[in-house]
């Protein structure tokens, strides 16, 4: 399965995007899929996670602001972002594990810029 991020892209601080993760194959199996970024000189961090009971977690910065889901049927992966900030900025990657396999997947990643 080939994970590939889209929806970056430019916009200014308040402003909203909506990320996808298209799989090619079926996200039916993926017990745990998640959004993380990196910014220009530091470590990836996880930004927003989903299992597959439907449970979510969000890391502290983005709570309130965006929320992750997923489409089975679609085998697609969700981040929306509401009310953006220029500290936000960064490159966005999907990443998708199955148990069974004990196999991670991960997308090519996404640019998002927040103008102030």
């Amino acid at each position: 399965v080939q994970l590939q991020a889209s929806g970056g892209g430019l916009v200014q601080a308040g402003g909203s995007l909506r990320l996808s993760c298209a799989a090619s194959g079926s996200i039916f199996s993926m017990n745990y899929m998640g959004w993380y970024r990196q910014a220009p000189g530091k470590e990836r961090e996880l930004v927003a996670c989903i299992v597959s009971g439907g449970y979510t977690t969000y890391a502290d910065s983005v709570k309130g602001r965006f929320t992750i889901s997923r489409d089975n049927a679609k085998n697609t992966l969700y981040l929306q972002m509401n009310s953006l900030k220029p500290e936000d900025t960064a490159v966005y990657y999907c990443s998708g594990y199955v148990n069974y396999y004990q196999r991670e997947y991960w997308g090519q990643g996404t640019l998002v810029t927040v103008s102030s």
